[in-house]
């Protein structure tokens, strides 16, 4: 969990439709959620959760490009910010990775998203994996990025799903559930 620079606030709360409305409700409470809208400044890809922590673990361990990501834990999802306007190219990329794409929702123009406040605390419903530190780069890197390691983190959760399916009842397993045999009483001399 991180918090949000002073220039990832300006930025974030300049795609309000009330910008000093935004900053307000911040200041008064920056653990306050704040519905924005996308579509201007910025889209999501949002992302099932599971799916999406593997996604944003696989891009921050590579180094690879990668924007402000928000986790909704209530609603067990992640929210990848992309560049406005990069629907298009994402869906192409996802199309180019697999022909059988995973589910995902994108958030552009005419959507809103509801993003943390400032300062989250752990435990709060909507929190920032990676906060805005200033206005990101709006480079194709990124969705190229996010792309690729969205359908293979969807291929490894799958195949996690499917070997913890199969081999759940392995006489290994079932050993951790099998009494002691009875050694008996202990022997005193």
């Amino acid at each position: 969990m991180q918090m949000m620079t002073k220039r990832g606030l300006q930025w974030l709360s300049a795609t309000a439709e009330d910008p000093q409305d935004c900053r307000a409700a911040w200041t008064d409470d920056p653990r306050n959620p704040y519905a924005l809208p996308a579509g201007r400044y910025f889209d999501v890809v949002v992302i099932e959760q599971r799916i999406g922590l593997e996604t944003f673990s696989q891009l921050d361990r590579r180094a690879m490009p990668l924007g402000p990501v928000m986790a909704d834990w209530g609603g067990k999802r992640t929210g990848f910010f992309l560049p406005s306007g990069s629907r298009e190219r994402f869906d192409r990329m996802v199309g180019e990775e697999t022909a059988d794409p995973p589910k995902y929702r994108y958030a552009g123009e005419g959507s809103y998203v509801i993003v943390p406040g400032p300062m989250p605390l752990s435990g709060d419903r909507y929190t920032w994996l990676r906060a805005p530190m200033r206005r990101p780069e709006a480079t194709p890197a990124r969705t190229a990025a996010l792309a690729a390691m969205f359908v293979a983190a969807a291929s490894v959760v799958a195949r996690a799903d499917r070997y913890g399916e199969q081999y759940s009842r392995t006489p290994a397993a079932q050993m951790w559930d099998e009494p002691e045999p009875d050694q008996g009483e202990p022997r005193v001399r």
